[in-house]
């Protein structure tokens, strides 16, 4: 701190006085960032930070599988196949040709989860920046972009993953860059909603007026605000992708047998439902719908930790 100089009153002396520290109570206290208060809000919500807790487990269960479990998830015993919930040694049974099923649940979960998120994640930059461009610039190449976009919106998300899975053929990259052709209008779609509603507001002026460059706008002041409703939008589309990606394979062309997935365990179940043998199909069944419940209340979740009001309640 600078000294300042002062005239004692007795002696007539010049002295010098240091300012006297600011108590440390008076000192203004730093605000939380963002995240932090963002993480909050999101802990609160005990339905959000459950539905969390459950997919961290499904996924830990995959990629631990055979450490979970002895058996192989392709080979059978013959002998006692159909066998129900609770035979010894097969505590969810064993499907029509003799596999264990909570086996393959578990390897299932590997691909099953694979095939939902990854076209997900791949996609998510690639919508980003269409959105950007195209929300911001305004520019014809922008609107050509756009309503080039559009024309897919005239077919429904799953009979279009289902006629490009059938064109590119069976199999788990196949159906992941089905999956993720068909993404990317609807995310490219929410990142250019968010981008032209973010355009107009005060901060943008404000930096527009400082001088900011066209990147800094795009990249710095927009992009931030448009990733959060694009996280909210991609994590809902999870659990979406989960149930497509199951129908896929139901279908026959998605992940090809004997490879264990979700949704060839349920169309293999189906066949017997008439036998009155429901465990083989009804399994897997429940664990995409809460695999699919969960990437949605989560979504939810999100949504509202990032909502100012929230923040703040």
């Amino acid at each position: 701190m600078n000294a300042s100089v002062g005239i004692d009153a007795r002696s007539g002396r010049r002295v010098s006085r240091r300012p006297s520290a600011v108590p440390s109570t008076t000192r203004a206290s730093t605000p939380a960032s963002a995240w932090r208060l963002g993480l909050r809000a999101f802990g609160r919500d005990r339905v959000a930070v459950a539905s969390a807790v459950f997919l961290l487990l499904v996924v830990l269960a995959s990629i631990c599988a055979p450490l979970l479990t002895p058996y192989s998830p392709t080979m059978g015993d013959p002998v006692n196949r159909l066998a129900g919930i609770g035979t010894e040694g097969h505590a969810l049974g064993l499907d029509g040709q003799g596999r264990d099923i909570l086996s393959r649940l578990l390897y299932g979960g590997r691909n099953s989860l694979v095939v939902a998120v990854v076209p997900v994640l791949v996609v998510f930059p690639i919508a980003l920046l269409i959105g950007l461009f195209a929300g911001y610039k305004r520019s014809r190449a922008g609107e050509l972009l756009m309503r080039i976009l559009d024309v897919l919106f005239a077919f429904p998300l799953v009979l279009l993953a289902i006629a490009l899975s059938a064109v590119l053929g069976a199999g788990l990259g196949n159906v992941m860059l089905s999956i993720g052709i068909t993404l990317v209008p609807y995310m490219a779609r929410v990142a250019y909603t968010a981008t032209v509603q973010e355009s107009g507001k005060e901060y943008i002026e404000a930096a527009r007026a400082y001088g900011a460059n066209v990147g800094h706008l795009m990249f710095r002041e927009l992009a931030p605000n448009v990733v959060a409703n694009l996280t909210v939008y991609a994590t809902t589309l999870c659990g979406l992708m989960i149930v497509v990606a199951a129908g896929l394979s139901f279908l026959g062309v998605g992940v090809v047998p004997p490879t264990a997935d979700w949704g060839i365990m349920t169309s293999d179940g189906s066949s017997v439902l008439l036998e009155g043998i429901y465990h083989i199909a009804t399994i897997p069944g429940i664990v995409i719908l809460l695999v699919a419940l969960s990437f949605n209340l989560v979504g939810d979740g999100i949504r509202d930790a990032l909502d100012p009001r929230k923040q703040t309640s």
